[in-house]
Formats: structure tokens, sequence, C-alpha cells
């Protein structure tokens, strides 16, 4: 059948400039970039204040979107410079800001509401309740977790109406978005602070043999396309921020093709794959759309490195390496040194390059060339092409001026055409006076006159906030001729204006976001013992405390227990079976619930004499995701586990809601719905000792350490003991970032 409706959005990486002009150029509809703070790719070369006002500026110029990422948790600490970051931000004026803290959404609805916010897909939301969830929390869009399956995305469609972006092509994590804590475990390199090292891509060592168990391929859907269409996804997006313009163009212009296309064939799928095959990457796959792609996403035989195999390093000097080929090698490639082990690599371009001490710009297969390098190179590493020099002339975007906007109210009168120009002090109005003549057949419409004043000066941007036709002139005619004489009378008037009128959103936002959060008092530190809660199976170990309050999951509680856990994940087609679960505690007289993702507060809502507590891997880190969850009918809440003693303790100062600690236990720093090649214990080359166990009740598999976590208690709070994984008293333990710092 014909495709009849192209309005989907095709949504690029750009993690620098010519990244962003290079999406443009292929056909993005809109992009996604950060600033050098804040963001989950904290790693890249990202954009600094002044080119994105310009990049802001060209994508507008070209009637395209431009979404900064603001999508990392932050601490109690880092709440008054993001808040400065979020002014610089409102006054660039994007088309949305992603976030992935609960904090930094509340920061963004309440001082800067011009701001229009998109759930990140590191909130983890996969499930209609979520997404009804994010949408009362003043979400205009939800960035779907990537680890659902095309049927549950179908049945998630059929219950919300909220605008849905998904991934379509790129690399894949292993671990359900936002909970992966593997990379902050293994060195503080937080995933949810933009540093991930990806560990997950080494190589590791079990009983039956080793390899790489949580590399996945990576997605790749254009034969999806139309399902998606048929869906109403209002974007598809590329993965890619820490790739090069080459990579960009490429990836868009394959999905563009696509997009484009009349009639989705064979034929167009073929081209768009010849064009996507210029882009360097891991091998292709449906990703997690389906159980089958599921079960052999990850290839424990392939080294978990992106790009084509040119040869390997046989010889490493002070200032460069030997490398036997296998493939091309051309001056201008973008390279990897990968080491065996699966760490990650150095990354250069090639600029010389020797075959028997003479400088040549090709070497081909059989050659055996020196590279210079200044970077580390690993002894035996593969030699991998990750990209090519791509031209991309960004002297345009350079050049582009960035002008300050006038928020405009129309309105036409019988003898009258006025606008009022919002957003500078006192609202100044200008007034075109002429009696309008009465209209014989076509009257002006509202669109004509918005269309009159869309355009803006060298000066100023327009924006048109309203339109109002008054009933004495809905029968009015107004010819172009005049339109465009009034215009330019307008122009004259906007000439003389001073921008230092305008009323800077920014700032505004900013001064009331520092009076309130300075007007706060310090919570007192008392020395009362808190009661403790201790999470365990139905018939585990005793608790402990005979004061403490027991915790079991949902679907095991039994006369003693005092609280029930709430599941970390649940499926579409689970929802409504987890909602009879929860009735049938509350019938039981539970009246404590322990939340571990965002769409439960959705599921627990209609209940009012309840007690609720968050708990890993729903995150907070600082007051105001205490302060949204307080909102939301949450009584206690857990400091994220990735938080350090003094980082706890700031937040302890400032929530508004009582604190909890995740004092020892043994939690999954991995989980995964894809089906891994290892089970049980394992290790990685550096010693670090793990566990793999699968859970057959909510059928994901997760990833512990063997060492049990365990901190002192910290004033002020209370405690949680988990014994879902752990045993009393271990003799392995860690105290994770609890007694370093939170990177």
């Amino acid at each position: 059948m014909a495709n009849t409706n192209n309005n989907i959005e095709l949504l690029a990486p750009a993690g620098t400039p010519e990244a962003l002009a290079a999406a443009f150029a292929a056909g993005a509809d809109a992009v996604y970039c950060g600033l050098p703070r804040f963001n989950a790719r904290e790693r890249g070369e990202n954009f600094t204040v002044e080119n994105m006002r310009q990049a802001i500026a060209y994508a507008h110029k070209l009637h395209k979107k431009v979404y900064i990422t603001l999508n990392t948790l932050i601490k109690e600490s880092e709440l008054s410079d993001l808040a400065e970051y979020v002014a610089e931000i409102a006054n660039m004026a994007p088309d949305a800001v992603i976030v992935q803290d609960l904090g930094v959404l509340r920061m963004l609805r309440e001082f800067f509401p011009d701001l229009t916010i998109h759930a990140s897909t590191q909130m983890g939301i996969h499930n209609s309740a979520g997404v009804r969830m994010a949408e009362k929390m003043g979400a205009r869009r939800v960035i779907l977790e990537r680890q659902m399956t095309m049927e549950e995305l179908t049945k998630l469609r059929q219950n919300s109406n909220l605008e849905i972006e998904i991934f379509c092509h790129g690399a894949l994590c292993c671990s359900l978005s936002g909970s992966c804590l593997f990379s902050s475990y293994l060195g503080g390199a937080s995933g949810n602070r933009g540093k991930c090292k990806q560990p997950c891509r080494r190589r590791f060592f079990a009983r039956e043999g080793n390899g790489f168990f949580f590399s996945t391929s990576d997605l790749a859907t254009l034969e999806m396309i139309p399902e998606f269409r048929k869906l109403g996804v209002a974007s598809l997006k590329i993965e890619g921020r820490l790739k090069q313009p080459d990579y960009v163009y490429n990836a868009v212009k394959a999905y563009r093709m696509v997009l484009d296309a009349p009639e989705v064939t064979p034929q167009i799928i073929g081209e768009a794959r010849q064009v996507l095959a210029g882009t360097c990457g891991r091998r292709w796959s449906d990703g997690f759309f389906s159980e089958k792609s599921m079960k052999n996403l990850v290839r424990h035989d392939a080294l978990g490195a992106s790009g084509t195999l040119l040869g390997r390093v046989t010889n490493v000097g002070e200032s460069g390496f030997y490398a036997e080929l296998k493939q091309r090698l051309h001056i201008g490639d973008r390279l990897r040194v990968q080491p065996l082990n699966g760490d990650e690599g150095s990354a250069f371009t090639l600029t010389k390059l020797f075959i028997d001490r003479k400088i040549v710009s090709v070497a081909r297969p059989g050659d055996t060339v020196y590279i210079p390098c200044d970077k580390p190179v690993a002894m035996n590493g593969l030699l991998y092409k990750i990209g090519v020099s791509h031209n991309v002339d960004i002297k345009v975007l350079e050049n582009t001026r960035v002008r300050e906007k006038l928020h405009l109210a129309i309105k036409l009168e019988k003898s009258a055409l006025s606008v009022a120009v919002l957003n500078m002090d006192n609202a100044p109005v200008w007034t075109h006076n002429e009696e309008f003549q009465a209209a014989g057949k076509h009257p002006v419409s509202a669109e004509a006159l918005q269309e009159a004043f869309a355009s803006g000066t060298d000066g100023f941007e327009f924006e048109i906030a309203e339109t109002v036709i008054a009933p004495d002139a809905a029968d009015r005619f107004i010819p172009a001729s005049v339109l465009k004489k009034i215009r330019r009378e307008f122009d004259g008037f906007t000439a003389e204006l001073n921008s230092a009128s305008l009323q800077n959103s920014g700032a505004a936002g900013l001064m009331k976001f520092f009076t309130f959060y300075n007007s706060r008092p310090v919570n007192p530190v008392g020395n009362e013992h808190l009661r403790e809660t201790v999470a365990m199976r139905p018939h585990g170990a005793s608790a402990g405390n005979p004061r403490a309050w027991r915790a079991v999951s949902v679907l095991d509680i039994n006369s003693t227990t005092d609280e029930a856990i709430l599941p970390d994940y649940c499926s579409e087609e689970r929802l409504e079976s987890l909602q009879r679960a929860i009735q049938r505690a509350y019938d039981q007289g539970i009246r404590r619930y322990r939340a571990a993702s965002l769409f439960e507060l959705e599921l627990l809502a209609g209940y009012k004499d309840i007690y609720i507590t968050t708990t890993y891997p729903l995150p907070v880190a600082n007051s105001l995701a205490a302060a949204e969850l307080a909102d939301w009918g949450v009584s206690r809440v857990q400091a994220s586990l990735e938080l350090e003693k003094l980082g706890i303790e700031e937040l302890r100062n400032h929530s508004p809601l009582a604190l909890e600690v995740y004092r020892y236990g043994r939690f999954a720093l991995l989980t995964t719905r894809a089906s891994l090649p290892a089970e049980g214990e394992i290790e990685d080359n550096r010693g670090n000792k793990f566990s793999i166990r699968f859970d057959k009740r909510q059928n994901l598999t997760r990833l512990y350490a063997k060492s049990v976590f365990s901190i002192p208690h910290v004033a002020g709070t209370s405690d949680f003991y988990d014994l879902t994984q752990a045993r009393w008293n271990e003799s392995e333990t860690n105290s994770f970032n609890f007694e370093t710092s939170w990177l």
C-alpha cells in the first residue's frame, strides 16, 4: 500500500557542529545534542554555549529542530550550577530538552515553563502506565526503553496518546535503560552521568570458557518503518552522539530514503542498506523488537568493537606502531586500536602513513605500515576503521546570525490592526489605523495575518503567540499589497525597539529558583533510631531486628509481611496482573509499598492510605526529585545507590521526604532481556568477580558483584537491608562509591 504520511520525524545525533550540519544535509528533521555538562555523552566533544545558539538559529532557519540533552542524574550540590545552565538553555529557545532526573524535570516545569520536556529513555519507561505518569509530570514526549518488543509497543500505543520516540538505529546497551551500574561499579565512571566506559564490551571468563558475554549487536530497522508508521510513532531516533559526521550522514540518508519512498519495497530497502553499509559499526540486528532477536543479540565469540577490521598491531614504539593490513587504509580514515580484552581502545584520525619509511597516502592488504600515534596502543591490538573524513562546510552555520525573538500578539479590528510585543517590558503595542473594507468572498484569515508577520527581520525573529480577529472584523478584507505595506511599517517600529528591554525568561526563572532554593530550611539531623526495613525472600532468613519492617515481593506476601516490593520491570501485557496483585495485597492489609519504577506511582495512585517508599532502580539524587515524588504520593525516598557519603548527607539535609539508605545487599549491576551466553560465576581480566543469574519470574537476566555491598549508617536516615540476593554477615564486601566520590 502506498505511503501517504511522511510526518514521522527523523531524529539524528549531533555530537559536534559538523555532525549537525551533516545530519541536516542528509535530510534529518531534527537533531539532539548536548552542552559540555549534564548530558549522557559527556565524554564526547559536545557544543559550546555559543555554537549551540548558532546551531539552533541555523536549524530554525531550515525549519528543523534541535533538542538539547540534559539527561543525567544531578547531585544536590550541583542544583545551583544546573539552574544557571538551564537559564542559558532557556534563552537559546531549543525545541525541547531531554531529561532523566525527576529533579531536572521539576526545575524545568516549575521555573522555566517555556521549555518543552521530553522524557529520556534513561527514565526506563516501558509501559503505558509509565507514559501516563510522565505526561502528568509535564513531559510532552516519551523516549521509550529500548528493550521492548514490537508487540509490546503496539499494545502500549493502544493505551496512550502521548508522543512516542523510539530508537531505530545504532549501538544498543545490554542493560535496561537507566538501571546500569556496571561502569560506575568498576571505577566510578557512571553511565547515569554520561561517563560510561562500556565494560559490557570487555572479554569475561567463565568455567565453560571466555567471551564477550554482554556485547550486543547494533540495531537496524529499515524494514520496520511501515510498522512504526502504522503505530503513529512520532520520532525515529538514530543513536550515535560519539560518532563522526560520515556515520551521521550515511545513517540519516539511508533512513530518509525509506521514509520518503512512495512504497517500501525490497528494492528501496536494498538501496538504503547499501548506503548504510558506508557506516562502520557492529553486526546489524532487530535489537529487542522480537523475542527471536533477543536470543541472538549477544555473540560471545565476537569482539565487542565497532568498525571494519583492517589488521593487527605487530610492534609498538614511543611515537607510533606497526600494523599488518588485511584491508585498504587511506589518509583521513578514522581508526581505533582495540585491545583483545575488549577494553576501550584509542581512537584517532590517520594523518600520516609510512611504508618502508616512505610516506604514502594509501596502503593495501598485505602491507606492513607504520602509523604515528601519540596515544596508548595495545600490543597485538586489532586495528579498526571506524569512519572516514567527511568534508562538511559549516561556514553557513558559523555565519548564522543569532537573533532575539519577539513574541507577538496580533489583533484585527474593523478599523485597526495592532501588534503587541509580549516579551518586552510594558508590552509595547504598535497600531495601524485604517478602515478595512468589507469582504466580497474571502475575508482575511488568522493564517494570512500570521504569514504576513512570520518572517522576522534582520534584528529580530518573530514568534506569533496569538492571533485574534474581533467580531466586528470577521468580514473584513485586506489586499495582499496592503498587508505588505502594513508589515513594512511594523518593521520600522521594530527597528526602534531596544533589545535590552526584552524580558529574559532564563534570568527570570533563575531568580525564581534561587529565591525558592535559598529560602528552604536545612533539615535537622536527629540521633533517634529510625525503624529499618529488610527485604527478603518469602521464606528466607530472619529479618534480624524484630522491629524491622519485613518486605517481600508483592507476589509473595504472607502473614508476616509488612511491605510489598513492586517489580522494576512490567511489560504492557502484565500490567493488569500487577494491578490485581497490588489490590490483593491491599485487601490483605498491606499499606506499605516499595516502588522501583515510575510507572508504579500510576498504579498506586488510587490508594489514599498507603505509605510509598521509592527504591532502586528508581534513582533519587537531589531534593527536587524528592519534592516531585512527594507530589505523587511518595512518603520516603531511597538515596541513589551511586551517591557517595557527602552526596547522601547533602540530600538528607534538604529532602522534603524522609531519606532511606541502602546499607547492605547485592543489587543488580546490569539487567537485561537479552539471552546471555553464560550463567553463574564469571570474572574479568582484572580479577573482578561477578555472578549472572536468571530471574524466571520476570524473564530477566541480572549481573551481580560477588562481594556484597555494605556501608555504615548515615545519621538522620533509615536503613534498608536487602537479603533477596545476599546473606547476613558475608565476609567479602564492597562500599561501591560511598567512600570515594561519584564522578
